[in-house]
């Protein structure tokens, strides 16, 4: 039998970690037999897969993928249109990944634009809007105060106008509370957009332009909660495992492809693939190619809204080791 090693950690990257040494085949095989406990079939892996390129479509509201009280994540798309409203979230930093395209982000705080590869942060409490093209993002909604761990590499600035063809407006504002939730509007009502726009003459602060450095994993946000971060790797054999003993884990393939381990089945990931790894779950990743995925920290549990389109199976020490690279 093969011999790995599992990594042990918490939510607090502070904290010590523990590495022990595991027999791959005994670490991912079923439980032996127990006369006090009845076999019990544990949940194979899911993951959730949206096209990663852009597919022309008229507006609809945002995806979720995963929900709990401390974090919401969705997947939005938009094309040569501006979203029907300006919002405003009552208690959560709204934060995106722009994931394909262009968008125009507008705010009480300036306007910026945002390419791929581009994440942002938008503070609770700050009017906002979008207009996009051939755009594919993924929204995180943290109650707030979320802290950004990187300097900007763009800021936003009071420009008007905003983007080309703009005229000023009467648009809605919808104000919301529970994460931003579906239904969880608590008033909407018109707003002059000039003189909301122009309210960035008064603001010191601006919406940060984050971009990660190709580090294994470059965290970028932190709230009480939740971490998020990007994660390359360009080569691994799999052969070393980890485990977050209060968090889970949720990965949001950008590019390359790479074998996701889990004790609970393995699945090839392609770009456009959510997956959410459950506290206590040991798993790595053999990739034969350069990978990058989104990394989600939650210390609280953050079940899948979204309905499943593969699952783990189950694979052999000798499959497994078919699938890593050569030494």
């Amino acid at each position: 039998m093969g011999l790995v090693h599992e990594v042990i950690d918490g939510f607090d990257a502070a904290e010590p970690v523990r590495q022990v040494a595991r027999q791959e085949e005994l670490l991912l095989a079923e439980p032996l037999p127990s006369p006090k406990r009845p076999p019990r079939a544990y949940r194979p892996i899911e993951a959730v897969h949206f096209p990663p390129h852009f597919v022309p479509q008229r507006f609809e509201p945002p995806k979720g993928i995963y929900e709990s009280d401390f974090l919401r994540i969705e997947r939005q798309t938009m094309a040569g249109f501006r979203q029907p409203f300006y919002h405003r979230n009552c208690d959560v930093d709204e934060l995106s990944y722009q994931v394909y395209g262009t968008r125009t982000l507008m705010t009480e705080l300036g306007s910026v634009d945002l390419v791929a590869g581009d994440f942002s942060r938008i503070p609770v409490t700050v009017a906002h809007d979008n207009h996009a093209h051939d755009d594919i993002h993924i929204l995180f909604y943290v109650p707030a105060p979320v802290a950004e761990l990187h300097p900007a590499v763009r800021t936003s600035e009071l420009t008007i106008p905003p983007f080309a063809g703009w005229e000023p407006e009467v648009r809605n504002l919808m104000t919301t509370e529970c994460l931003g939730g579906p239904e969880h509007d608590i008033v909407m009502t018109p707003v002059d957009e000039q003189l909301l726009l122009d309210q960035a003459k008064a603001e010191p602060e601006r919406i940060n332009v984050l971009r990660p450095s190709p580090n294994s994993t470059d965290w970028l946000y932190r709230s009480s909660h939740v971490r998020i971060g990007h994660t390359t790797i360009n080569n691994s054999d799999g052969r070393l495992y980890r485990t977050h003993r209060d968090a889970d884990e949720v990965q949001y393939q950008i590019s390359g492809h790479r074998v996701l381990v889990t004790q609970l089945g393995t699945m090839r990931l392609e770009p456009g693939d959510f997956v959410r790894i459950p506290v206590g779950v040991a798993f790595t990743s053999i990739v034969t190619e350069p990978s990058t995925h989104l990394t989600v920290l939650s210390a609280l549990t953050v079940p899948q809204v979204a309905e499943a389109t593969k699952t783990g199976e189950k694979l052999t020490i000798a499959d497994l080791d078919r699938l890593r690279p050569p030494n």
